[in-house]
């Protein structure tokens, strides 16, 4: 009984050194961990995740559920906004259109009012 277990040889542990390749994927890892966390993301996603967790009646879509609980608009709010979106961009564009139109009146008087200006004195040169 025991002999036969003293026969055997000892097993030795191997340590395994990490490749430089896995050191540097797991400082990667880190890195992007504490960006996550120092960007608030982590805490935001967890808070999402147990109200999700938490949620008597469980969304079929879970998905949009994290969509809507942090913070994006829906997809009928995110409609709403692109066609107001839309609507603006085409008053500006008419705005932009009417001061050039303008600009343009204003432009054509000034010259007119300076062409009557330098006209005045000759006329009041003549009259003498």
């Amino acid at each position: 009984h025991d002999a036969h277990n003293s026969a055997r040889p000892p097993q030795r542990t191997v340590e395994r050194r990490a490749s430089p390749h896995t050191m540097a994927t797991e400082q990667k890892k880190e890195a992007f961990r504490k960006y996550l966390e120092s960007a608030g993301v982590i805490d935001s996603l967890t808070k999402v995740l147990v109200s999700l967790y938490e949620e008597p009646d469980k969304p079929a879509t879970a998905i949009d559920f994290l969509k809507a609980n942090l913070g994006g608009p829906t997809p009928a709010e995110y409609e709403a906004l692109e066609e107001e979106k839309n609507t603006l961009a085409a008053e500006l564009e008419a705005t932009k259109k009417e001061l050039a139109e303008t600009q343009a009146k204003l432009e054509a008087a000034e010259a007119a009012a300076e062409a009557a200006a330098a006209a005045a004195p000759a006329e009041e040169a003549a009259a003498e």
